[in-house]
């Protein structure tokens, strides 16, 4: 990713900017990424290569993953990888529900704490931006610091009761 910001204008375009911010920001070296989206259901998640970049960088300190998303039932059928892979990083790779009243419109976001930034403004037509703009990043972070102070714990390792 260059400086500044592309426009996106597909799914592809989304999925290959979602992989280029996440190679983006473990590049630079950031020590959180965050990810939003109602469901994840588009993201490429199960991309085996995505898992083996983001092995080393989750195993350097203080390194988190957090994932905000309103509905989880949707990440074990879409991407079973993801979820399998991510059981021993369950430390660092973090699941969160909105709190009440926080569902409605959540953002589809990728931002890490730095520059790097993916924003799928309309999933319907696969309209957004991506890039690296510390502008734009940090107006994402805190947009959706505030959503996870609020959050309840989710995606958990074993379902609840068993």
């Amino acid at each position: 990713m260059n400086a500044g910001s592309a426009l996106l204008d597909s799914r592809a375009a989304f999925r290959g900017a979602v992989l280029g911010a996440f190679d983006a920001a473990i590049a630079r070296g950031a020590r959180r990424i965050v990810c939003a989206d109602p469901d994840f259901a588009e993201w490429p998640l199960d991309d085996a290569s995505l898992h083996e970049r983001l092995l080393p960088w989750l195993k350097l300190p203080q390194r988190r993953l957090l994932l905000l998303a309103a509905d989880w039932s949707v990440l074990p059928r879409r991407h079973p990888r993801f979820v399998a892979w991510r059981t021993p990083w369950a430390h660092a790779v973090e699941g969160w529900a909105p709190a009440e009243g926080d569902e409605a419109e959540l953002p589809r976001v990728l931002v890490d704490d730095g520059d790097v930034f993916v924003h799928l403004r309309d999933a319907e037509h696969w309209r957004g931006r991506a890039g690296r703009d510390a502008v734009e990043a940090q107006r994402w972070r805190d947009a959706l610091d505030g959503r996870l102070e609020r959050a309840q714990p989710a995606f958990f390792l074993r379902p609840l009761g068993l």
